[in-house]
């Protein structure tokens, strides 16, 4: 019976999601005919389709920020990864209009699809010539001041429970060369609303805790530098991780 009402919860949730979506398809439709004038208003009606949906089915966010961000900055956002909820929860603590760095097959999907081919940047990470066209299109972005979002794990793993996997060094390569700073972001539990797609485990309403941690300068960092902050970024965030999975297991256990 669980596992069936788990399922329907899923149904709801991507019934809200087309639901927002089509209500905002004809203003959407002409705005991604001029993503760069109208790229503010664009982030703007993806942001509030995917927290209404969120919203109608009763997942919910508590966002914790270890310092005070200056959103007038722009950043490379660096999230972990273990649902498709991540992207709301970064739509919703972000201050600001960003992109995403996401795999090409979100193409595909009709409602990410038309964001990735408006405002977003779809890589293909087995075609080389992809890769570098979407990392140029990235450092255009941050030059004009937009914050970037990239998922430093390249994928959701097929691992359940999920762990935190090592991470690729482009979002790190990107902040030096850039010279931006780069926001970790710790989110806790999605997967425990919403693993991977859904479609495996289902869903449920409950509340997602997402920890921002304190931005990291990369001024006058050299190039050669990137693999040591990806490896000292790695470990703040697993810290992070591993201590509030400690924490819920003891909490759960009536310790």
């Amino acid at each position: 019976m669980v596992k069936l009402l788990k399922k329907a919860h899923t149904v709801l949730y991507y019934s809200a999601v087309s639901f927002f979506f089509l209500l905002a398809y004809p203003i959407l439709r002409y705005l991604t005919l001029h993503p760069s004038k109208y790229y503010n208003q664009i982030v703007f009606l993806r942001k509030w389709i995917s927290l209404l949906a969120c919203w109608l089915v009763g997942i919910r966010f508590k966002v914790t920020f270890e310092t005070t961000i200056d959103w007038t900055q722009p950043y490379v956002i660096c999230p972990n990864h273990t649902s498709v909820l991540d992207i709301t929860a970064i739509s919703y603590l972000c201050k600001q209009p960003f992109s995403f760095m996401g795999k090409i097959e979100l193409l595909k999907n009709p409602v990410t699809g038309m964001f990735f081919k408006s405002v977003d940047i779809a890589v293909d990470r087995k075609s080389k010539i992809s890769a570098f066209r979407s990392f140029k299109r990235v450092h255009q972005l941050v030059k004009e001041h937009k914050t970037i979002v990239i998922f430093p794990e390249g994928k959701i793993d097929d691992e359940y429970p999920p762990q935190l996997h090592e991470f690729k060094s482009g979002s790190f390569r990107i902040a030096i060369e850039n010279q931006v700073q780069i926001i970790p972001v710790v989110i806790h539990d999605a997967w425990k609303i919403l693993w991977d797609d859904g479609l495996k485990r289902g869903s449920r309403p409950g509340t997602i805790h997402i920890t921002v941690l304190a931005p990291i300068n990369t001024q006058n960092l050299p190039s050669e530098a990137s693999n040591q902050l990806q490896t000292s970024v790695y470990h703040q965030m697993k810290s992070f991780w591993d201590i509030y999975n400690d924490h819920q297991t003891v909490i759960n256990s009536g310790k």
